[in-house]
């Protein structure tokens, strides 16, 4: 209590005092620009997917644009230590998504490698899929899928490193028959997840399905 009153809890956008488990207040929030997916059919993502890997269903949160609010909410999570930010936008999803009779038999988040692990402190997607999880009892496995390298920030690799695609992530254990949810913050190219997801197909006859929290507008 002492704590809250000398730091309060302030929204991210306006800096507004609000309650200690709310990221923005009521006025910024009808600022996110929720992308209203419905995840049993046809939408952007799903699109995009489809040139990449065969793909079942497909669903995002909302629209990540720069210089906009849903841009400040993933930094908050990713790179200012807001690990609870997961839970607040895991929260927003289970308002949202409706698998209807399509609920995957799998959560699997795209993992971080150790040593990013180790500098970050925590995945941004682990609070986000286990409280997911929980919502919609679906088991989940955070060590199925390994990241094989090291990744520095892309403005920061030298051309060897930024053309280097050769198995990126690896299946750790054999899973087969499985309908699985793969799960990542933002979608832009697709490149990661279609690489998870090709690992997941040729590791037996499973299905792959994609939620994330932004689509890259």
């Amino acid at each position: 209590m002492i704590l809250d009153l000398l730091f309060p809890n302030r929204c991210i956008h306006c800096n507004r005092i609000i309650d200690s488990e709310l990221l923005v207040c009521n006025i910024c929030f009808s600022q996110i620009r929720f992308t209203h997916y419905h995840y049993s059919e046809n939408n952007p993502i799903k699109e995009k997917c489809s040139l990449l890997f065969p793909v079942e269903h497909t669903f995002s949160l909302f629209q990540f644009e720069k210089e906009s609010l849903t841009r400040k909410i993933i930094h908050e999570l990713k790179y200012r230590n807001r690990e609870k930010t997961g839970k607040i936008l895991a929260n927003w999803t289970t308002e949202r998504l409706d698998f209807k009779n399509e609920k995957p038999d799998l959560m699997v988040s795209v993992p971080l490698h150790p040593k990013k692990l180790k500098e970050r402190g925590y995945n941004q997607l682990h609070l986000f899929t286990e409280t997911l999880a929980a919502f919609y009892q679906i088991p989940f496995n955070h060590k199925l899928i390994k990241r094989n390298h090291y990744s520095k920030a892309q403005a920061l690799k030298d051309k060897k490193h930024r053309t280097e695609t050769e198995n990126p992530f690896s299946v750790t254990e054999s899973i087969s028959g499985k309908s699985i949810l793969l799960i990542d913050d933002v979608f832009t190219t697709g490149n990661t997840v279609s690489s998870i997801a090709w690992e997941l197909l040729n590791a037996g006859n499973n299905k792959i399905s994609i939620l994330v929290m932004a689509e890259d507008a």
